[in-house]
């Protein structure tokens, strides 16, 4: 019923910005809750950040460098990645639901962007 779409994903060299889009279609967006994970080749999927009404979280990887944001009257979520650093390289998710730090919290993904940080 709800579809995520993200863009924004590519290269970028370390030191570099970034800027995620994920647009949602489908339903009004009303979800409390929108976040953003992470799976680099061979890791386990982690967070990295979400936002509940304004009320905004960090993992402490990307805590000072990057911001989660919302515009509820474009649907859009968005997360700005600033100082990129290599081990930042991964795909990135959006999602969509009532948690915040854990998958479990979510019901809605988008399909994932390639984010690729070179040193």
């Amino acid at each position: 019923q709800v579809q995520l779409v993200e863009s924004g994903g590519g290269s970028v060299q370390a030191g570099g910005s970034l800027r995620l889009s994920c647009a949602a279609s489908g339903r009004t967006f009303s979800t409390s809750a929108m976040g953003w994970f992470r799976q680099a080749p061979g890791k386990e999927r982690e967070f990295v950040a979400a936002i509940v009404s304004s009320d905004t979280y960090y993992a402490g990887s990307v805590r000072g460098r990057f911001t989660i944001s919302r515009d509820n009257a474009k649907n859009t979520v968005y997360l700005q990645m600033n100082s990129l650093k290599p081990e930042d390289t991964a795909v990135y998710y959006c999602a969509a639901g009532r948690g915040v730090g854990s998958e479990s919290g979510y019901d809605y993904w988008g399909q994932g962007t390639q984010v690729t940080v070179s040193s």
